[in-house]
């Protein structure tokens, strides 16, 4: 089964430049987003909080190449969740590699979707590792842009 990002996010689910700079930050700060645009309710903020936080207690979601991870369970969605934000400037995720993330990934599945949620996880771990990825995402400035990269297969070419 393969799986783009763009199975996850459309074009409103991209923030192309984070405010935070700080891992708890960020993750309250794309919480915030996700309630914004109406795709997570208000009451389900402090449940959904506390499980990213816990998550980042037991192993940093931080996987490497300037990458994070944020992931999470509710059993109050009935749909996966999720945003993409970049941080020109890097966040401190405590990550594997010890360098500053600067594209994170935060999504909250329903529990009863562990499998899919598995494969999400490896997805966009496998994007990520792209040199090529890296060189779009750095020189892309919209959401339209970003949105292009994980609606493809292969990496676009930059004009």
């Amino acid at each position: 089964m393969s799986m783009k990002l763009s199975n996850l996010l459309s074009v409103n689910h991209i923030i192309p430049e984070l405010q935070s700079q700080s891992r708890e930050g960020v993750i309250a700060e794309m919480v915030d987003y996700l309630v914004a645009i109406g795709d997570l309710p208000f009451e389900l903020v402090a449940d959904i909080r506390q499980s990213l936080k816990h998550r980042e207690e037991i192993l940093s979601t931080g996987v490497g190449n300037g990458v994070a991870i944020p992931h999470a369970f509710s059993e109050h969605l009935q749909e996966v969740v999720a945003v993409f934000g970049r941080s020109r400037g890097g966040i401190d995720f405590a990550s594997q590699d010890g360098d500053l993330v600067h594209y994170v990934v935060l999504f909250i599945s329903p529990r009863h979707i562990y499998q899919k949620h598995l494969l999400m996880l490896a997805a966009i771990a496998r994007m990520f590792s792209r040199v090529e990825t890296h060189q779009y995402l750095e020189a892309s400035t919209s959401a339209e842009e970003f949105f292009q990269l994980f609606d493809q297969r292969s990496i676009p070419k930059k004009a």
